[in-house]
Formats: C-alpha cells, structure tokens, sequence
C-alpha cells in the first residue's frame, strides 16, 4: 500500500481518536461546550465560540479530574499595558517572575489564526513560561483580520519588537537578552520578526532575538500536506478551520505565495538557535516539521519536539496535560541555556 493509498484511507476519520488520555479528556470537556465549528461561523461568531482554554477552566473545577496547577504560577506578576502598533496601539500584557531582575525577556505572540482570540484566550502560555524560564514574558496583541490583513499583524508584531528592545531596561530586563516566541499564527509572527531584525541589521537599534522558540507555527502554503490529510478532521484546528483563517487573512491568492504565509520559502540563513514544537494530532505538524528541516540546512541550530499523542493548542494546557508539561520543560530549557542561565533542576 502506498502513502497515498493510507491517506486516501484516513479521510473522514476522527485522528483525535489517538489522542493520549488525558489529551482525550480535554476535547470532550471541549465538545461539551457545544462550540459551533469555526468554519462554519461569522467572524463575530467565531470570536465568541468556547475555546481550548475554556475547555481546561471546565476539568479544573471538575473535582473528578486530576488537575496539577504549579504552585510557582502564584508568583508571576502580571501588569496589563498598552504598546505601540504599527498604526495606533495594540494592548499587551507583562509577566515578571519571582526574584530580582534584571530578567531576560520574552515576546510573546499568541494563536487564533490571526482573526480570534486574545491575551487572556493565551493566558496560560506566558505566565508558565515567566516562571519556567525565569524571564519577563511580554503577551502583545495585534491588529486581526479581516479587519486588518495581511500584513498588518506582522507589522504590529515587529512594532512589538522594535518597542520591547527599546524598553527593556526599563522593564527591568536585559536588552541583550531578549526572544521571541509563539503559538501557531503567532509562531509565524514570531519567526517573521526574527527574519525581519535580520534583514534590518543593526539599524536603528534592531537587534535579531537571541533565541525564537515555534509552538506549531503556521509556516508553509502546502494545505495537501501528510499532517493536513492525516487531521483534516482533527480537533480543535481541523482543515476546514484552517482554510477559514487563511480566507479571512489574505487579500487575494497571491499572498499564499508571500514568505510571510510560506515561511519555508523565505531566506532562513542567520536566524537565532530556535525551538519547534509540533503535535502529532494537527494539520500544522507537516509545517513545524519541513520548517524544521529548512532551518537546519540553512545552518540555523534547531531543536524539535514532536508530541504524538497531544493536538493543536495543547501547550498551553499544562495543568492537565503532560504532554504540554513535557513541552513547556522543553522550551524553558532551550530558552535558559540561550540566556546563559542556569538550566531547570527538574530537566
């Protein structure tokens, strides 16, 4: 039987049959929100639907669930802030660990597609990673489409940038010790900012981030992909959403070809060591994989992780997936050794 022979045969079946238990457990806390599918919603209707994040709020106030909140989370201040964009002003929000700075820093983009969600939607993310990489973790929001397409997220992402490097110190971080990082959308915004201080240099005090950590970033154009077959009907990112999201973002077809969207088309030489988490049970996991591929033979260090029993979104949920708790060690190591500091005990 050939490759195509096995897709042909995973068509219309449920892959979130595979998910690991506990994995399981969080898509039917999700189904029991009755979320209406992506796909088939207005705009508006989609930015209301229960979301990942909701569904792990259900199992912890479920005393039948076995949830494992980290005690350190208490520690993390967060400061809810408004940035520059590249037009106007965007909210964002500052997560500062325990101890006395300065903290390296950590700009944060969150997923959704680039049309929903928001920084309380990814909550969880910056504020375990403030605690696990001991670092200032910054949630910037952006301008989302259709309102605002392509590329104005990318532009406020890299107003982000250019606004967090500026004001490092007075954050109380190290302005020689900054990164970026990212969840699905927001892991392409993540590596667009990197790929753009490249090209900018040294100008106008644009340094490149020292390390990009890629939480199953959106990277390639290739919607025929193993992974997007594989979990055409995956939960909670299925291929029809997937497809939703890129209608919404794009002006015309021609942006598919844009390196902005086709990240593994883009001149990937010269980035910073970089972090790629990918899920085996997501239409996104083929794009985490070649992009991982691209950015070796360019000579970039790359580490990647694959989690095969986990879906899309499930970084975040580290309080009842042990998947997401392996992941997050994953990244806070790489993010420690790339600031110098000591790495985790518990690794």
């Amino acid at each position: 039987m050939t490759l195509s022979d096995t897709i042909k045969g995973m068509v219309g079946l449920d892959p979130t049959g595979h998910a690991d238990p506990d994995m399981k457990a969080v898509l039917d806390a999700l189904k029991s929100l009755n979320p209406k599918p992506i796909e088939d919603c207005t705009v508006d209707e989609a930015r209301r639907q229960p979301t990942p994040a909701d569904a792990v709020k259900t199992l912890m106030n479920n005393p039948a669930f076995s949830a494992r909140p980290s005690p350190e989370l208490e520690a993390v201040r967060t400061e809810d802030i408004v940035i520059p964009g590249a037009l106007g002003s965007n909210p964002a929000r500052v997560y500062r660990p325990q101890g006395e700075g300065p903290f390296p820093l950590i700009l944060y983009f969150h997923g959704g597609g680039w049309v929903i969600a928001d920084l309380d939607t990814y909550d969880a993310t910056p504020r375990s990673i403030a605690a696990q990489s001991n670092a200032i973790v910054v949630s910037a929001h952006y301008r989302q489409a259709p309102e605002h397409r392509l590329p104005a997220a990318h532009d406020d992402a890299f107003a982000a940038w250019r606004w967090l490097v500026d004001s490092a110190a007075s954050l109380g971080g190290d302005p020689q010790k900054i990164a970026v990082m990212g969840e699905s959308a927001g892991g392409n915004l993540a590596i667009n900012v990197s790929i753009r201080a490249r090209d900018m240099g040294r100008e106008a005090n644009t340094p490149m981030p020292i390390h990009q950590a890629l939480i199953y970033p959106v990277a390639s154009n290739n919607i025929v992909s193993v992974s997007y077959e594989e979990n055409r009907n995956a939960r909670p990112l299925s291929k029809p959403m997937m497809l939703w999201f890129v209608h919404n973002v794009i002006n015309s077809e021609s942006d598919l070809t844009s390196p902005l969207i086709d990240v593994v088309s883009a001149d990937l030489s010269g980035l910073p060591p970089t972090a790629i988490v990918t899920a085996g049970i997501d239409p996104l996991r083929s794009d985490g994989e070649k992009l991982a591929q691209k950015l070796q033979s360019a000579g970039v260090a790359v580490e990647h992780r694959n989690y095969r029993g986990a879906t899309h979104e499930f970084f975040g949920m580290a309080a009842v997936v042990q998947a997401a708790r392996d992941a997050q060690t994953f990244v806070s190591l790489a993010q420690r050794q790339a600031f110098g500091g000591v790495p985790l005990e518990s690794v």
